[in-house]
């Protein structure tokens, strides 16, 4: 009988080790145009953030961030847009998503009445997968 019970917990303890993280994260590289710093972060703050905000809450997607960093002469973005998904098929819906809660939102919130191709450039996106913790 011990050595069953031995069996059983060295099997349930193997596959805690055996997880698979399946999930998947977005990085868009952002450059701010024009010096318009204080318009691209409030788009930021009252746009892509709510909309991440709202996202969790209907577990569209996993978790956000946003960081920022100086610009330098090999790479221009200062800013960093990290979305994760918990699964591919998260990953999957993400347009059809984030167009249900764009539509819900309202309308775009700007700072001195700018429009994001006067204050952002996106440079490039990158998708990853997480392999582990």
């Amino acid at each position: 009988m011990k050595h069953f019970i031995l069996i059983i917990a060295l099997f349930l303890s193997s596959l805690s080790f055996a997880q698979v993280d399946d999930r998947l994260t977005t990085i868009e590289f952002v450059e701010v145009v024009n010096n318009n710093k204080a318009e691209a972060l409030f788009y930021f703050q009252n746009n892509w953030k709510v909309l991440r905000d709202k996202a969790i809450k209907k577990n569209y997607i996993h978790s956000y961030q946003l960081l920022e960093t100086p610009a330098s002469d090999d790479a221009s973005f200062q800013i960093m847009l990290l979305t994760t998904y918990q699964n591919k098929t998260q990953y999957d819906q993400r347009e059809e998503h984030f167009q249900e809660l764009i539509k819900e939102s309202g309308g775009l919130k700007l700072l001195n009445n700018k429009k994001p191709v006067e204050f952002r450039k996106s440079l490039f996106s990158k998708d990853m997968v997480r392999h582990w913790n």
